[in-house]
């Protein structure tokens, strides 16, 4: 009974059906899957052998992706040497992507026209060609520019002369365009971060004296970095994936390994698995790197960070532990 003498309201808990079907048309999906690829499967060979003076044959079981051929040459000498050369491209790509990104972002934002012009035509150009057409002219870019030289536009005086065809080499020429086609995408994610900050952090900053520069150093990058860390967490993981490319330049990458073994023993699949498992790990550790950045850069917006992957194991087990010892006590009751 309540104060004013009515039956007391019983309290139901909302039943999530919907939840449930989704529940149990994942685990069904995620065990079909698991069955594929990890079950065995009758061969085309058959297997005989005599008991008690009787034939008996039997079709051989094996692996449906041949696991044992992918674990046979998962950490091969040729495999790990293409993953340094993939994880090598990718830092070197990213870092001349972010610098220049950055740059083109602050010209692109820049009041003096001709600053804003040319960064938005380099993001054009760069975003609009297909970046395998890139690769392919940076690593022929001997045919076009024998001869690069820096000195004074428009006379001969010369500083530093490098011969193109000995001094560049097909490496770092991708690693050149891949930086540079990085670049066009991580200005516009630059901007973007540059541009929620908002206005009256810069005009706080200019009312207390600050130049432009210190402006943008101080106040506006520290509290873009929440909305640019994640996009460029992606193209992080993006620009692994790309640097498969270089292999139809001749560089010898993961990829380019695994194709160089299956095209010799013609175990096409457990290579192009062995080759995708290795992307899949190093992507799981930037992903979580990229979480933890994140998680780091969130603090000033966020009341409280979200949660871990521990955290919420933690409280997973924990809901768990409740709610069992919630039914144990209920029976004991009954």
């Amino acid at each position: 009974m309540t104060t004013n003498g009515d039956d007391a309201v019983r309290v139901v808990p909302v039943r999530h059906y919907g939840r449930w079907v989704g529940v149990a048309v994942a685990l069904v999906v995620f065990a079909m899957v698991v069955h594929t690829l990890f079950f065995r499967v009758a061969s085309a060979k058959v297997s005989c052998r005599l008991i008690d003076g009787v034939k008996s044959c039997h079709h051989l079981m094996v692996w449906r992706f041949q696991w044992n051929i992918v674990g046979q040459y998962f950490f091969t000498s040729e495999i790990l040497h293409g993953l340094l050369r993939t994880l090598f491209l990718t830092v070197v790509a990213m870092a001349i992507g972010i610098t220049l990104g950055v740059s083109l972002a602050v010209m692109r934002l820049s009041p003096n026209r001709v600053l804003s012009i040319v960064a938005w035509v380099y993001t054009w150009f760069f975003r609009g060609t297909p970046v395998l057409v890139q690769l392919l002219f940076w690593s022929f870019i001997g045919l076009f520019y024998p001869h690069i030289t820096i000195g004074i536009p428009f006379t001969h005086v010369t500083f530093v002369h490098i011969n193109s065809n000995t001094s560049v080499t097909v490496m770092e020429a991708c690693a050149l365009g891949l930086g540079l086609n990085e670049g066009a995408y991580m200005s516009e994610i630059a901007r973007a971060g540059l541009i929620s900050v908002d206005e009256g952090q810069i005009e706080a900053a200019t009312s207390l004296g600050m130049t432009r520069r210190q402006t943008l150093r101080l106040v506006t990058i520290p509290q873009a970095m929440r909305v640019i860390i994640p996009p460029t967490g992606n193209e992080v993981i993006s620009m692994l994936k790309t640097t498969s490319l270089v292999s139809t330049v001749g560089v010898i990458d993961l990829l380019g390994a695994a194709t160089n073994i299956y095209s010799a023993n013609y175990e096409i699949v457990p290579l192009l698995l062995v080759a995708s498992l290795w992307y899949l790990t190093v992507t799981t550790v930037l992903s979580i790197g990229q979480f933890y950045l994140e998680r780091r850069f969130a603090r000033g917006a966020l009341r409280s960070p979200p949660p871990t992957p521990l955290q919420r194991l933690r409280a997973d087990l924990a809901t768990v532990r409740n709610s069992t010892t919630a039914l144990v006590s209920r029976s004991r009751r009954v």
